[in-house]
């Protein structure tokens, strides 16, 4: 049997399950990016705001693409030696690890992404199991 994958992912972690003959490993990895990333700066409670203290929004997107390609990186390099990889999560995390992957030409390894909520350890490894023993 060749090695399968299975990930629920956010842009907060993510949750792999790798199925081998008969080992099952669960790996967590967990991201750097912050939900919504903070501007730096006086509080307006200490004294004046500065618009010249404030990043620009496109200094902080390019930050937060940053972030994110380091993680989405990282979450490639556990599943690469899978021979296929059921991708699933609750927000947008998943369609843009999809497009990474196929952008590196990894794109025939998805078995498939499906949108669910969030979910246990115990509830992913079961969804991959089942997944795969079709």
């Amino acid at each position: 049997m060749k090695t399968k994958a299975g990930l629920w992912i956010d842009h907060r972690k993510a949750v792999v399950v790798t199925l081998k003959e008969k080992a099952e490993e669960i790996a967590l990895i967990i991201s750097e990016v912050e939900k919504q990333l903070r501007r730096s700066g006086d509080s307006p409670l200490k004294g004046s705001f500065e618009p010249s203290q404030v990043p620009p929004d496109d200094s902080r997107s390019r930050a937060l693409a940053g972030h994110l390609n380091i993680y989405y990186d990282e979450v490639i390099a556990s599943i690469r030696n899978s021979g296929s990889v059921l991708i699933f999560g609750p927000g947008s995390a998943k369609n843009e690890l999809k497009e990474r992957l196929e952008k590196n030409k990894l794109g025939g390894l998805v078995a498939g992404v499906e949108t669910v909520d969030k979910m246990t350890d115990r509830q992913i490894a079961a969804k991959v199991r089942k997944y795969f023993a079709k």
